[in-house]
């Protein structure tokens, strides 16, 4: 009889072969921060940018000795408001020391990732913004009336390039569209479009790799995460108009003294030198702000250079309504003030009135008219309509 060792009986011989490299996706960046315009990093919480904010007239003279007239130019200021973005990761010691992988080389790039999924979520969407920061791109483009509605029967190559769409609600404050960022499922939906003879309207270049473009402006597919298409299935805007600046770049720290405590409870949950742990603690600054000066084609600054493509079931929003009075025994409609809730303008008209729409959270409103005092009001928005009453006093 022959016998032999197998497989079997040799199995506590034989090892596992681990391959050095990690199957995994390509961390993402911000894609806000990349088509943006950055500023100088800040030196303080703080930053202040002067905006244009009334311009000057010019006015034909009646006759060769007529009277000439006086006109004014003024500035307003916008603030960058320097906000934290920070996350602790702690790790046993013996674990680090016991990896056959650099953990904290491969934990870094993933927290970068998500601290530019955060930017984006934030900026954009409004997703978990900071309180002083201003009001994301998705709510300030719906105050200005740039959404459009898909409907039920979309015809994407209207809703994009026609008369009314959101190329077009851009340009007609001024601005042209020099970016585009749309969800993964659009592309499909530009694949889709034909011409009445069944042409595609998007080419694609089967022998190289497609190049996505709107009317000349590059189109991007963040991948990172932070694109709602619960929200938006498309954003088109002027990127240069935005602005951002850093406060404190991205900061790797690597802790092995001190305790972590529940942000909740407050209880204790590790103690790094009793248990022989190690934490990295990753933080990082930054403001942004989309100033809006005024321009010919909009002196009031109440347009605004983003608009967006509603999906077919458009987000839920709550009517604010602000109705602006005077103190007169009789209060009496004050109209043409300028109501601002955290960046987004919006002119009264002749009854005092008003109106924004906004997704539910705390807003910050400043009211404001030449001869008047201005009056600061803070609004929170749940699940109904808010009207709020603004009596205006003449400045003394």
């Amino acid at each position: 009889m022959t016998t032999m060792i197998n497989r079997e009986q040799a199995e506590a011989l034989i090892q596992e072969q681990l391959i050095n490299v990690i199957q995994q996706d390509a961390p993402k960046q911000s894609v806000f921060m990349q088509l943006a315009r950055k500023l100088p990093n800040m030196t303080s919480k703080q930053t202040r940018i002067p905006v244009l904010d009334v311009l000057p007239m010019a006015y034909w003279v009646n006759g060769d000795n007529g009277f000439k007239q006086t006109s004014e130019q003024a500035w307003d200021n916008v603030y960058l408001t320097a906000e934290e973005l920070a996350v602790i990761v702690p790790i046993p010691e013996a674990v680090v020391d016991d990896a056959s992988f650099d953990i904290l080389g491969e934990v870094q790039p993933r927290i970068v990732e998500a601290i530019g999924q955060r930017v984006d979520s934030a900026v954009i969407f409004g997703k978990n913004r900071p309180a002083n920061w201003p009001l994301d791109i998705i709510s300030r483009a719906r105050q200005a009336g740039n959404n459009v509605s898909t409907g039920s029967s979309p015809d994407y190559y209207n809703l994009i390039m026609g008369d009314s769409g959101v190329i077009a609600k851009v340009e007609e404050g001024g601005y042209m569209v020099n970016g585009a960022l749309a969800s993964m499922s659009m592309r499909a939906k530009l694949r889709g479009l034909r011409t009445n003879y069944g042409q595609p309207i998007f080419k694609t270049d089967m022998q190289g790799s497609t190049q996505y473009a709107l009317d000349g402006a590059p189109m991007y597919f963040p991948t990172n995460g932070a694109f709602d298409k619960t929200i938006a299935q498309l954003i088109v805007g002027d990127f240069s108009q935005a602005v951002y600046a850093i406060r404190q770049d991205i900061t790797v720290k690597i802790l092995d003294q001190g305790i972590i405590q529940d942000p909740t409870t407050k209880e204790i949950v590790y103690n790094l030198a009793q248990q022989d742990m190690i934490a990295l603690r990753v933080v990082f600054r930054m403001g942004w702000a989309l100033p809006n000066p005024a321009t010919r084609m909009d002196e009031n600054r109440t347009h605004f250079p983003f608009a967006y493509l509603e999906p077919t079931t458009a987000a839920t929003m709550r009517k604010v309504t602000f109705t602006v009075k005077d103190n007169a025994e009789t209060p009496a409609a004050v109209a043409g003030a300028t109501v601002e809730v955290n960046g987004a303008r919006k002119t009264t008209d002749s009854s005092g009135v008003a109106e924004f729409n906004l997704f539910s959270g705390g807003y910050v409103a400043t009211i404001k008219k030449k001869g008047y005092n201005s009056v600061s009001e803070t609004v929170t928005v749940a699940s109904a309509a808010v009207n709020k009453a603004i009596t205006l006093i003449p400045n003394a």
